[in-house]
Parts: C-alpha cells; structure tokens; sequence
C-alpha cells in the first residue's frame, strides 16, 4: 500500500541546522514560508556554520527557482516532492485570541502553517528544532515534528567503547602478561565480535587484565593487545577507562578519538596531557571549544579586544592548563617548556568560530564541549584534517548548552554512532569522575 502523501512546513532553524535539508523529505511536498526566507537573509552574512548552510540553501533555492515556486511548487527531484514558497496571510481568526502577537516571527510561521492546513487535504506537518514552536502548534491541533535525519538512533545503548567480561579463565589472562602482552583473537573469542579499537576490561575473580582489539602493523589483522597504565606529562591515570583514554591518545595510528563523560571525569586534562606527551610529532596542539553566543548574538557585540571577548568560554581550558602547569615548580624545565610553547603559539587556545579556513596539517587538535555542535559542524572540522593530524573531541552528551540539540542530535552521539567500527577511531566513556569527592556526589545526586 502506498504511503500517503503529507506537506511538511519547515522552520528556519531547520535549514540553519542542515541546508540539505528538502531533499530529506522522499517523495512529501515542502512549503517554505516567506518569513523564513525574511529570518534567512539576517543569517547570510558571517563565518559560523549557520551563515553557511543559510547561504547554501538561498542558492540552492535560487537554483530551482522558477515562477511555479510561489504559484504550486517546482519537482525537487526524481522521486522527490515539490518545493514551494508561501506568501503572508491574513492572521487566522481562530488564532488571533491566543497568539495576538502577529509581529512575532514564530507566530507568522504558526499562522502560515495553519493557513495550510485548513486548505490541504492531505497532512500537514510543522518541521522545527523549537520545542516551544512545536508545543505551540500541537496547542491548536497542528501536528509538529522535530528534524530527525541526523539523530542516533538509541542513546541509551549509544557505543561505549569498551566493555567489562566477566569469568575470563586465568590462562588468558596469564598469556596477555606473557608473550609482549599481545593475543590472537583466534585464542579469545568475544560475542558480538569486537569492533577495531574497542577496549575490554578481563577479569577472573581477584585477577584481570586491560586490553584493546587493536590493528597488527604487519599484515593488517587485528590482536588483543594489552593495555598498560601510562603517566602522561605528570597526569596518571585513576581508573579503567582513563587508562583506556590514554592508550588512544597516544596512539598515532588513531586519528580521531572522543571521550564522553560527566564533569569532572578527566576528559579534556587527559587530552591535553597526552598532546603535550607526544608535542613532538606535531606542528602546533590547538585547544578549542565552541562559543555558545548570548541572546544569538556573536562575540564580535561584546565590548572589548578579541582576547578579553574570548577569555570567558575558554577560560576552562586554561585552567586545565593550570592544573597540568601547576605540577612543576616555576624554574623547573617542564614549566619553562609549557609557557615557551604559549609563547610561541606551539599551543594555542582558540574559539571554534575562529579557526574556520585554517589548514589543519600535522596538529593536535582537541575540542572541548563538542556536544553542542551539530553532525555538520563536526563533519567540516574533521574533512579538513590534513596529513599527520589527530583530532580529539571531548564533551558530555547530557550536557547541551545549544538551544536547538538534544541527546540524539548533536554532533558528538551522531560520530560516535556513525564511526564505531572504523580502524583510524577510538571512542571512550568515562564513568567514574575523579575530580573531587564532593564533585561526584554532587554530579549523582543532584
């Protein structure tokens, strides 16, 4: 039986969100409203993401456009739905008592979509990532929905990266500290088979063993290797999984790692103590993390050089900084190295937004607060990685500060879920925070 044919009405920060967006939609019928292409034009100027995907969708739209897109829709494609633009309307009586605001942006969308839906037979749909603006519509029985393409599927079972066996015999475990601490996977056979990179906790009772299923340099083939506890620029690891972290920190033939985790779980001190570990087989460590703006205004609105702007959001990797400097003595050379390096810019602190068009060549880049970039975001970061580069990013998938990300849609869950299995990736959750007691306490009570 042949699906029924619905009209989906898509909000701007859909489009803000994915400028690829109408062709999402299969064979279903898109209205754009007019005060959209109004929000857009606000958004076309600027470096940041949004600024690109709203001036890759005005072309795209000007590319299809004919006189059909304001008078019945033009094709999208084969197989697609038509695309058309809605002109204002009068506000809808039955609207006007609760919403008589008609200025409001929200509103006129709302009232176009309603409009709509008194016209069509076949379904109409509102597409937003605002929550309020979905409510509001499902408030006069307009149905709603969110931006889904890009969200993962179950976060609850969203990959780990490692995972705890129970009742290992004694001999495995005995043979992983024999031998270069180096195992056949023929000799341990795990159920479901083990994705490249994953990290596996072996115990028998009182003795246990960490491993990662990792490549073998010289054919191709994947082993289980041993996973030894490593100090890294000072910082030792306390637990399993920062173990785990360090490993692929260190590890060059990864070049693309996450670690996800509560605050205070060591993510980003791991990551800059390994940068510094292995700072001679890079060109620069580029530390970063994107600036959530204020009332959606960018930082260039606030008073100030760019230094004193930007000193705010980064200022929580300048104090990991700080906890790694504050381990050595000020005459000591471990000291005198780190603040030549700043001086130098060998390590650089920098916002996301400014960092577009760089050259990303033999670095280490780490992003901090990754959960609140979008799946976009995080794919134009990692297409400019050059030769000899390691990217890191770290974040709290809990934890989104974005207004239009959730769980299942920000840029992190979606490249964990998307590059599980991949030989150049390695993913890691730490669970247990080690900052402070009181700190976990507060973390799992409050």
């Amino acid at each position: 039986m042949p699906k029924r044919k619905k009209v989906f009405v898509i909000d701007t920060n859909v489009i803000l969100h994915d400028s690829t967006c109408i062709h999402h939609f299969d064979e279903h019928d898109i209205i754009i409203p007019i005060t959209v292409l109004e929000e857009l034009d606000q958004f076309k100027k600027g470096s940041q993401i949004i600024n690109y995907h709203a001036r890759e969708f005005v072309r795209e739209l000007d590319a299809l456009s004919t006189d059909r897109l304001f008078n019945g829709g033009i094709r999208i494609g084969a197989g697609k739905g038509t695309i058309s633009i809605r002109l204002e309307m009068d506000p809808h009586p039955d609207l006007l008592p609760f919403f008589p605001n008609t200025d409001k942006q929200d509103h006129r969308i709302l009232n176009i979509a309603y409009h709509i839906a008194r016209q069509q037979t076949k379904p109409v749909i509102l597409v937003s990532k605002d929550v309020n603006l979905r409510m509001k519509a499902r408030s006069i029985k307009l149905m709603a929905e969110d931006y889904t393409t890009d969200h993962v599927r179950d976060p609850a079972h969203l990959y780990s990266g490692c995972r705890y066996e129970e009742n290992v015999t004694t001999r495995l475990i005995e043979k992983l500290y024999e031998a270069g601490g180096e195992l056949g996977l023929d000799d341990y056979v795990a159920e479901p088979p083990l994705r490249p990179n994953e990290f596996l906790v072996l115990r028998n009772g009182k003795k246990s063993a960490l491993a990662i299923c990792a490549m073998n340099g010289f054919d191709g083939s994947f082993a289980l290797k041993r996973v030894n506890k490593e100090s890294i620029y000072g910082i030792t690891p306390r637990n399993a999984e920062q173990s785990f972290a360090v490993s692929a920190l260190l590890n060059r033939d990864i070049k693309l790692v996450t670690i996800t985790g509560k605050a205070g779980t060591g993510k980003t001190l791991l990551a800059l103590a390994a940068a510094l570990e292995t700072r001679t087989h890079y060109r620069q460590i580029l530390l970063t993390r994107p600036v959530m703006p204020l009332s959606n205004k960018d930082i260039g609105y606030l008073p100030g050089d760019i230094q004193s702007k930007i000193k705010p959001y980064m200022q929580p990797l300048y104090d990991n900084l700080g906890v790694i400097r504050g381990q050595f003595p000020e005459k000591s050379e471990m000291f005198q190295r780190l603040q030549k390096m700043l001086d130098e810019e060998k390590l650089a602190i920098e916002p996301l937004a400014y960092i577009r068009g760089r050259s990303l060549v033999k670095m280490y880049m780490i992003v901090d607060e990754a959960q609140n970039l979008t799946p976009h975001e995080v794919k134009t970061i990692i297409t400019r990685a050059g030769e000899g580069t390691k990217i890191v990013f770290t974040g709290d998938i809990n934890q989104i500060d974005h207004p239009y990300l959730g769980i299942r849609s920000n840029g992190l869950s979606n490249l964990i879920d998307k590059m599980q299995g991949q030989a150049l990736y390695a993913h890691i959750d730490l669970r247990k925070g080690e900052r402070s007691e009181l700190a976990d306490l507060a973390s799992d009570i409050l």
